[in-house]
C-alpha cells in the first residue's frame, strides 16, 4: 500500500515539482487547493501526474472545514504520512510598506500563516494517532524572505518569518513522537508566481545575485523533499534548509 502525501497548492509551480518527486519516490499524492477541480492548472497537473494524484478542493482560510478535508482524505485514501505545507500567496499589491492596507496584510497572513498553522495542527493530531513505527513528516515550504528583506512586500516577509518559527514549534512538540518537521526556504524559483519579474531577475541572476547563476526550478525543491518524507533526515528534525543556489549566503 502506497504512503499518502498531502501537498497544499500542489497543482502548479513548486508544489507540482514536489508532487512529481514524491510520486516518483513511491508516494500517492493528494492535493488540496481552493481552485475548482476543472481549473486549468489542476487539469494540466493531473494530466501530468496521472492516477497517482487526487485533488480535493479546500480553501486554507476556511479553518472550520479542515477536519472535513482530512476525514475525506483518510476515508478515500488513507492516513497522511507526509504533509507538505506549500500553498502560499504573494501580496495582492506590491508597494511601499508605509502605505500597506490592512486587508492586504490580512489576506497574506490568512493563507500563509493562519491557514497553514491550523491545517498542520490537525494533521499533527492525526499523525500522533498513527503507529509509532510509521515514519511521519511535516515540511513547511517558506522562503528566503523569512530572513531576506523586501520592503515592497512586507506582509509576505512577515508571514514567512512567522512560518519559520511555526516549523520550530511543531518540531519541538512532535520530536518525541518521532515525527520529523522541516523548513525549506526556496530562493528565486521559476514558477507562474515569478513570471512577472522574470526579465528583471534574470539579469540580476546572471550578474551574480544567485551564486549558482541560474533560476531555481520546482524540481530542485522536490529533490530535497523526498529524503525528508522518507525519514532519511529523521534526527535532523527542526532543520532549516535553504534551496536557493546560494542566494542567502552572506557575502562581501
Amino acid at each position: 500500500m502506497k504512503r499518502i502525501a498531502l501537498v497544499t497548492g500542489g497543482q502548479q509551480g513548486i508544489g507540482l515539482g514536489i508532487s512529481d518527486a514524491l510520486v516518483k519516490a513511491g508516494f500517492e499524492v493528494v492535493w488540496a487547493a481552493e481552485l475548482p477541480e476543472d481549473a486549468q492548472s489542476v487539469c494540466v497537473g493531473k494530466e501530468f501526474l496521472g492516477s497517482n494524484v487526487t485533488y480535493f478542493q479546500h480553501d486554507l482560510r476556511c479553518i472550520g472545514s479542515t477536519g472535513d478535508l482530512l476525514d475525506r482524505i483518510e476515508r478515500e485514501k488513507g492516513p497522511v504520512a507526509a504533509f507538505v505545507s506549500n500553498a502560499g500567496v504573494p501580496p495582492k499589491v506590491r508597494g511601499d510598506m508605509l502605505e500597506m492596507a490592512p486587508e492586504n496584510f490580512d489576506y497574506v497572513m490568512d493563507v500563509n500563516l493562519k491557514g497553514a498553522f491550523f491545517l498542520a495542527q490537525q494533521v499533527a493530531q492525526r499523525m500522533l494517532r498513527q503507529p509509532a513505527e510509521t515514519y511521519r513528516s511535516i515540511t513547511f515550504v517558506t522562503s528566503v524572505s523569512a530572513e531576506l528583506v523586501s520592503v515592497e512586500r512586507a506582509e509576505y516577509c512577515l508571514s514567512k518569518a512567522a512560518a519559520s518559527m511555526m516549523t520550530k514549534l511543531f518540531a519541538a512538540r512532535l520530536a518525541e513522537a518521532g515525527i520529523g518537521v522541516f523548513e525549506l526556504r526556496p530562493g528565486i524559483i521559476e514558477t507562474p508566481m515569478t513570471s512577472g519579474v522574470k526579465d528583471t531577475y534574470t539579469t540580476r541572476i546572471e550578474q551574480g545575485l544567485v551564486p549558482a547563476r541560474r533560476w531555481g526550478q520546482p524540481a530542485d525543491i522536490g529533490s530535497v523533499v523526498v529524503p525528508l518524507a522518507h525519514g532519511q533526515f529523521a534526527f535532523a528534525t527542526g532543520s532549516v534548509i535553504a534551496v536557493d543556489g546560494g542566494l542567502s549566503i552572506h557575502r562581501l
